[in-house]
């Protein structure tokens, strides 16, 4: 929307806003200072709290979806989507029935088609919950974790995942992804970021956190999140690390299943715990709740999410955490299995979370808080506990003092040549070379100027350009040589394989991109017939590291820890030499046949 400074009135002016909404008027005093100024005046935002309603107060403890690119005028089909999932229509609808004190954006629900559409959207949420009698500014968040999960994609500035940023073992560059990351999304109006991933991954199996993670190394995984939770906060975005008390050894997925985590207690607090305590030493504005029992924290068997003994009892009293405890998303299986969707957020709530994130049934939900306040099992003064830590977040990020953004914040911060150039740079540093028998690599463009790349093309992560194997041979392409890509998918069958072999036989060199290779895998196949040729072939690994583990006669193998464009053409100027490969293995890398045994050790790395 246009920049209130120059005189439109799209979006309204602080005066207007202040003179429609009595309760922002009152809380002005409390950020009208700096964002970054000493804690907000509780006694003002006390009084904000005393003058709401029972249903207001529920209200700001929900952090809703909603489907639509605008706040008003959604298309058609999220207009439908709404109503069927929620009862409303547009996001406007959603502010005016619930009162929710949070808007979570996902690139499904078409929240974040293009930076300025984002930013309209943000303002136009903002106006519609201001404009109710008592408004409050509403505190819009996303998942933007970079690599695998980002919500917010091109023209936005994309930087390598979390386990990239393992490989390149430098806080520096931690720090720097979280404040230039933050500060563009701060001009989006998204100022709650969920990330960075804690948890440190030690099951190689692991199927939903895997190279969302920092690594396998308790204290190198706390000094990484601790840089780029000062790097977000720095810039005015609340991070939030998760999943607490840690997800990083299991081998099932909390979105589809409800896993269990086997440490004993001695083994949370030496591997699970210390990327948290540096996060709460950092300063972290909010963290988020795993759906994983952790018998040796609480043997009720009930989720983390809901288990008091942890998220009071450890996370508050323990380690001293009085920030924001947001859930993960209720709608997954891990918090659903023991209770029903009406019973889910009561517990949350009496276990010691702030935000009920995404369930599955707003009014559902929403009604079973109200109805456990008024049969008793909820107390008022519980609610008021999250809603004034809800609000001491929002006035600490400056939404009371002015909760819009411009145009031309947009244009100053989101996928500036400055901030792309930041993230190339960094992606360089995380490029991870296994293997390089008799220094196949780099190839050279007068002994290989053909290059064929073939692999798996997994769906892109959002907003990224894709296929892998398209932008793998652009990228070496516009370093010097010709590079043709031929997709072969993740399970290759006969005919496809021959394929690749054939225009193989034309190449003078092969780049393979594999995904998740495993031991009958049709890729394996499909590398083992390539390197038959004589061709010179280098695998490179486009998410797990593990891949080399099954490839073993492969003479030169990478690993990029994701196919996001940045670290894919990273990995193209290490193939071809521009750059040398620096980044050193964030997790160990078993053998195939016996993983308890070490085929590459954490820290391993060549370069040359």
């Amino acid at each position: 929307m246009p920049d209130p400074s120059t005189g439109n009135t799209a979006t309204p002016a602080r005066r207007t806003v202040l003179a429609a909404t009595a309760g922002v008027t009152a809380a002005l005093a409390v950020a009208g200072r700096s964002s970054a100024a000493a804690a907000p005046d509780d006694d003002r935002l006390r009084a904000l709290v005393s003058g709401m309603t029972l249903q207001e107060k529920v209200g700001q403890l929900f952090v809703m979806r909603v489907y639509g690119h605008s706040a008003t005028a959604p298309d058609q089909a999220d207009a439908d989507a709404n109503l069927k999932e929620i009862g409303v229509r547009t996001a406007a609808e959603l502010l005016a029935k619930y009162r929710v004190g949070g808007i979570v954006y996902f690139s499904w629900a078409h929240n974040t088609r293009d930076p300025h559409q984002i930013a309209e959207l943000s303002n136009g949420i903002q106006k519609a919950s201001l404009e109710l009698p008592r408004g409050l500014p509403v505190l819009i968040s996303t998942d933007q974790e970079h690599g695998i999960v980002a919500r917010v994609g091109a023209p936005a500035t994309l930087f390598p995942g979390a386990m990239a940023i393992g490989a390149g073992r430098s806080r520096s560059d931690a720090r720097t992804l979280g404040r230039l990351a933050g500060r563009e999304l701060r001009a989006l109006g998204i100022r709650q970021d969920y990330a960075p991933v804690a948890d440190v991954n030690v099951d190689p199996a692991n199927p939903v956190i895997g190279v969302r993670s920092f690594g396998a190394d308790p204290a190198a995984v706390a000094a990484l999140v601790a840089a780029e939770v000062r790097g977000y906060q720095g810039s005015g975005v609340a991070a939030t690390a998760k999943h607490f008390p840690g997800h990083g050894d299991t081998d099932v997925d909390s979105h589809t299943g409800f896993p269990t985590i086997t440490h004993s207690r001695e083994q949370w607090e030496t591997l699970d715990a210390p990327p948290f305590r540096a996060a709460i030493a950092a300063g972290i504005d909010s963290i988020m709740t795993a759906h994983l029992r952790v018998p040796a924290l609480d043997d009720s068997g009930d989720p983390a999410t809901l288990s008091r003994p942890i998220l009071t009892g450890i996370l508050r009293e323990e380690l001293g955490y009085d920030g924001v405890v947001v859930t993960d998303s209720l709608g997954m299986e891990g918090v659903r299995t023991r209770y029903g969707d009406d019973r889910v957020p009561v517990l949350a709530l009496k276990a010691g979370a702030d935000q009920l994130l995404n369930p599955p049934d707003l009014d559902l939900a929403w009604n079973a808080v109200l109805d456990a306040v008024r049969d008793g099992e909820l107390t008022e003064a519980r609610l008021d506990e999250s809603i004034l830590r809800i609000l001491r977040l929002k006035a600490k990020l400056g939404l009371f003092r002015d909760p819009y953004v411009s145009p031309a914040g947009v244009d100053r911060a989101v996928g500036t040549k400055a901030h792309r150039a930041a993230a190339d740079r960094i992606a360089e540093r995380t490029t991870t070379l296994l293997v390089n028998e008799g220094g196949l690599l780099p190839l050279s463009r007068r002994r290989h100027p053909r290059i064929l790349v073939v692999g798996a093309d997994p769906a892109s992560p959002s907003g990224t350009t894709g296929p892998p194997t398209g932008v793998l041979a652009d990228a070496l392409t516009g370093l010097g040589f010709t590079a043709t890509a031929l997709p072969t998918g993740t399970a290759p069958s006969a005919a496809t394989v021959a394929r690749a072999v054939a225009a193989a036989r034309d190449a003078d060199a092969v780049v393979a991109g594999t995904y998740n290779v495993t031991a009958g895998s049709g890729q394996r196949t499909l590398v083992q017939q390539l390197l038959a040729t004589g061709r010179p072939v280098v695998v490179l690994a486009l998410r797990n590291p593990y891949d080399v583990a099954h490839l073993p006669d492969v003479r030169a193998c990478l690993a990029s820890y994701s196919w996001t464009d940045v670290e894919l053409r990273a990995a193209a100027r290490v193939i071809a030499g521009r750059v040398r490969p620096r980044g050193k293995l964030p997790v160990p890398v078993g053998r195939a046949d016996d993983p308890t045994q070490v085929l590459y050790p954490l820290g391993h790395g060549l370069s040359y």
